[in-house]
């Protein structure tokens, strides 16, 4: 297994505890849950929880997509691993596994919207947004600057769409709207349930758990995403939508309300190790219009 190089480590752990900062910010669910963990003794703080990945969205466009991002991941130490490919999506992703000399680091899921695969006006609707970007950003990136790369996963790299755009995009592609929008922040982290104390350690438990305290489960394929070796059990909140601004056209701001991000909940038995195209297929669906509006 890859291990870290010392001059990188710093830089990993200021990036991740940046991506966590501002996830929370935008998710309410995590305060929430960890909040209620705490009060069940199930932990005794936040540091308990063992993530078991995060997870990105981007575009297959030259510049950008996997290619780019998980440049900064390679660096860190993460190995490449598996390909997934999600056809009714139009999706594609790899997982990256963590350095082996660091304890406790999550997995890494990068996917991308295929946008050769999508209509012509959607191509030319998210070409329009990301035309500008004519080399890699992440080339001109000092990687052992924790603060710069945790600044650049946070900073727009083009301008917000309209409501009209990413209407357009929405009705074809939610995946592709989301990126749209919501560009590199964190899509998900996700709680390893099967470290957890007896009568929360299964997703079951858990899921129950959850519903006690008001968190809304996505039910896209069942509440219990379960692997076809039985071995990887996931679940996922659906995600809070949150009040966001579109400009106009005549250069009067709209408001909206669109998908953020969510909570995920992994189960792995045997000590089973990458992730499984049936069960990330509807965990997708956390941000989706159909699991919000159930």
């Amino acid at each position: 297994m890859t291990k870290i190089n010392k001059s990188y480590h710093n830089a990993l752990q200021i990036m991740l505890n940046g991506l966590m900062t501002r996830y929370k910010q935008r998710v309410p669910d995590v305060d929430t849950i960890i909040n209620a963990m705490i009060q069940h003794n199930i932990i005794s703080n936040e540091h308990d929880i063992i993530n078991d990945h995060i997870a990105f969205r981007t575009f297959g466009l030259p510049h950008l997509g996997i290619q780019s991002l998980e440049k900064i991941m390679l660096a860190y130490g993460y190995s490449k691993k598996d390909f997934y490919r999600f056809e009714t999506k139009k999706l594609t992703a790899y997982w990256y596994s963590p350095p082996s000399n660091i304890p406790n680091l999550p997995r890494l899921f990068i996917s991308q919207c295929e946008i050769n695969q999508l209509s012509k006006k959607t191509q030319a609707i998210i070409n329009h947004y990301t035309q500008h970007i004519t080399k890699d950003p992440v080339d001109t990136l000092d990687l052992k600057d924790g603060n710069a790369v945790d600044t650049f996963l946070h900073t727009p790299l083009w301008q917000i769409p309209t409501w009209e755009d990413y209407e357009y995009v929405l009705h074809e592609s939610e995946y592709a709207a989301w990126v749209l929008y919501n560009r590199y922040y964190l899509n998900h982290f996700t709680i390893t349930i099967q470290t957890l104390k007896k009568g929360y350690n299964t997703i079951e438990l858990f899921n129950h758990f959850l519903e006690s305290i008001g968190i809304k489960l996505n039910a896209a394929g069942g509440k219990i995403k379960c692997s076809n070796d039985k071995k990887l059990i996931q679940s996922s909140t659906v995600a809070k939508t949150l009040t966001s601004k579109f400009p106009h056209k005549n250069g009067k701001e709209q408001y909206h309300d669109i998908a953020g991000s969510y909570v995920e909940f992994a189960e792995r038995i045997d000590n089973r190790d990458g992730f499984e195209v049936g069960n990330a297929d509807k965990i997708f669906e956390s941000t989706f219009t159909s699991e919000i509006n159930k």
